[in-house]
């Protein structure tokens, strides 16, 4: 990967040999490492038995979980926030593993749509609860800094599964929470 990035910043028509690049093509591809260990990691590994019984069966709801991600297509971030709810069934997950599972899949190359989807389907398999509902707010790079130069747009993707699809009590009560309008 760091001989990736010498041939990269080369190909800009820069000098490897300028003072401020000497290291750059090593930071870059730790950075990039970083930025896409994601692919590293597993669930099974992440909730580590985080699971807990519980008589609960009541929405619960992490919202503002800060999230980065890098677009796929143009290998530029989004940054925006998380919102992860679901209805337990018998058990709940630790609180810090919904974060983590965010993490898993943000720090992949994405799209927003596919990362909203795989976010809700891993928590609704991992806790095996009745529904589960996400919704992601971000800015996109790819937008912002070349293309159409839109600094103030923002994508809101949500993945809706089980009863939070089916029950539109459900939907309106995780969407009242987090204070969006429908």
């Amino acid at each position: 990967m760091e001989d990736a990035f010498a041939r990269i910043i080369t190909a800009c028509g820069e000098d490897l040999n300028r003072p401020g690049l000497l290291d750059t093509p090593k930071r870059a591809a730790k950075a990039f490492e970083f930025l896409t260990h994601g692919y590293r990691q597993n669930v099974e590994d992440i909730v580590n038995n985080a699971l807990f019984p519980s008589d609960s069966s009541e929405m619960v709801l992490v919202q503002d979980i800060e999230m980065y991600s890098m677009c796929e297509h143009h290998l530029l971030p989004f940054i925006g926030k998380c919102h992860v709810a679901y209805i337990p069934n018998g058990k709940v997950l630790g609180l810090s593993k919904i974060a983590r599972i965010v993490d898993l899949y943000a720090r992949r190359l994405q799209i927003q749509e596919q990362l909203t989807t795989q976010i809700a389907q891993t928590v609704m398999e991992v806790t095996e609860s009745e529904g589960c509902g996400v919704i992601i707010e971000a800015q996109h790079m790819c937008m912002m800094m070349r293309g159409v130069e839109k600094q103030n747009s923002l994508m809101k993707t949500s993945a809706m599964l089980g009863s939070f699809r089916s029950n539109q009590p459900t939907r309106n009560e995780f969407l009242s929470l987090l204070k969006i309008s429908r």
